[in-house]
């Protein structure tokens, strides 16, 4: 339990210092970078901020939701989608700096709410704890595809992360769906709607 606790420590630091890496190539290494107006850039870092905002969540969410789950498989499941979800952090944390844009300003809030949330889920039992996950990425799969529709139709480069996002969290859905998730109250789905909601509205202006 010390070592999982000095892992997730030491998570948190580099999650919120801006230093994930990836282990895959970035989808938009090889797209060319788009010739976009001030305003158009502008949004598109908007949007970007508020993906990275998400993976900073999701970092949080996994990391408490692992160290909550009783059964080992759970657990490395768990785990195992907290690092493709660096992946995600690394590439739009890549594509705010190629947009001349900063992460929000208000990350750390953020991580120690979203922290809070994921040992809530995970005290509820296993089943609950994925059935959590199911519905995070089913909301983030929505979010994800409405910002497909938002960005600027020029900007090649953050569209073709976005997408390779939108897979992964389907994927990860999926995958918690077979393990045995529980459905969600529709009060807790409310709740994390609205959550997401206010995340998305202060992370693309601060």
């Amino acid at each position: 339990m010390i070592d999982d606790l000095i892992l997730g420590f030491d998570r948190a630091l580099r999650t919120l210092a801006s230093v994930a890496t990836s282990g895959r190539r970035n989808p938009a290494a090889d797209v060319p970078e788009s010739d976009l107006t001030p305003d158009e850039k502008q949004h598109a870092a908007g949007l970007m901020r508020v993906n990275h905002t998400g993976e900073v969540c999701a970092q949080a969410l996994y990391q408490a939701q692992a160290l909550t789950a009783r059964d080992s498989a759970i657990r490395a499941r768990l785990t195992g989608a907290a690092r493709e979800e660096e992946e995600h952090l690394a590439w739009t944390q890549e594509r705010l700096a190629e947009l001349g844009a900063r992460p929000s300003l208000i990350n750390p809030l953020w991580y120690a709410g979203s922290f809070a949330i994921g040992l809530v889920a995970g005290m509820t039992g296993d089943r609950g704890n994925l059935g959590f996950v199911v519905e995070t990425e089913r909301q983030v799969e929505e979010h994800l595809s409405s910002h497909m529709d938002r960005l600027p139709a020029g900007d090649a480069k953050s569209r073709a992360i976005v997408a390779a996002m939108r897979d992964d969290e389907m994927r990860h859905g999926a995958a918690a769906r077979d393990a045995g998730a529980s459905d969600l109250p529709w009060l807790a789905t409310a709740l994390m709607r609205g959550a997401a909601r206010l995340m998305t509205v202060t992370a693309y202006r601060l």
